[in-house]
């Protein structure tokens, strides 16, 4: 387990239990207490946790770990639900993409399909709406595809932009498919994200789309979050791994969903 895996665990750790000793995450990682010691050391230089003696209490926001973390969690997961969600775009139309680590894999699989790069017969590209600076980064060095970004003020914890000053662009424009990652998506709550910025922005991003795609881990599914990014009824498909229950993705498809998993 790499650096930021096990910072990664041990904030999860820490947002189930709210505290946790030195010995217990040791033996929960099964590293050394010298190792989980420089690593509580390290996360509470950047905020993210309180040292206490003898080991750490979770902090207030701890729901929303910076990027850098979550990309180490469900990394096959995302990638095959990268790949799947990719593939239901088409040459020439006009994607928009949310921040977030799933929707990154939906990035770099898009990057990776050549008939995408080529320009069609009357001029037109593929177009990629964003407002997360790293999914435009990943396009931009990787791709020749047509990169518009929102303005708005960057969140360091996703690097998207939020805000007032995001909003005016995304009202101006059409989108042939919206691809959500989501905190949390639920057949009867619909699609939610624990910050109330980033769900107002992919509301905007949602009703400006022809159609909605969810794309979540099975980790997200059923469970609920602070702010409703859209109800379950303007999604029209959800794009999830194998670990999404029967019953899961029953209660998906009766409320008007079609379901992938990958």
């Amino acid at each position: 387990m790499d650096r930021y895996a096990r910072w990664n665990a041990l904030l999860e750790l820490l947002t189930e239990t709210g505290r946790i000793t030195v010995e217990d995450a040791a033996e929960r990682l099964d590293v050394s207490q010298a190792t989980i010691r420089r690593d509580f050391d390290q996360l509470a230089q950047q905020q993210m946790i309180t040292r206490t003696r003898g080991g750490a209490v979770v902090n207030g926001v701890s729901y929303d770990l910076p990027l850098r973390y979550k990309s180490a969690k469900h990394v096959p997961e995302k990638q095959r639900i990268g790949a799947a969600a990719a593939a239901l775009v088409q040459p020439a139309q006009v994607v928009g993409l949310t921040g977030g680590t799933t929707t990154t894999e939906v990035a770099r699989a898009l990057a990776s399909r050549a008939d995408l790069a080529t320009t069609g017969p009357d001029g037109a590209q593929l177009t990629v709406v964003t407002n997360a600076l790293n999914i435009a980064n990943e396009l931009l060095v990787r791709s020749r595809m047509k990169i518009v970004v929102t303005g708005g003020v960057v969140r360091p914890q996703s690097y998207e932009l939020v805000g007032p000053l995001a909003t005016g662009i995304l009202r101006e424009l059409t989108l042939d498919i919206a691809f959500l990652g989501v905190d949390a998506v639920d057949p009867a709550l619909g699609a939610a994200a624990h910050h109330e910025g980033e769900a107002a922005m992919n509301s905007l991003l949602a009703s400006r789309a022809r159609r909605v795609v969810v794309i979540a881990d099975a980790s997200k599914l059923g469970h609920h979050a602070f702010a409703r990014v859209c109800p379950i009824e303007r999604v029209e498909s959800l794009v999830t791994d194998t670990d999404a229950t029967d019953e899961q993705v029953r209660g998906f498809e009766a409320a008007g969903v079609h379901v992938i998993r990958v």
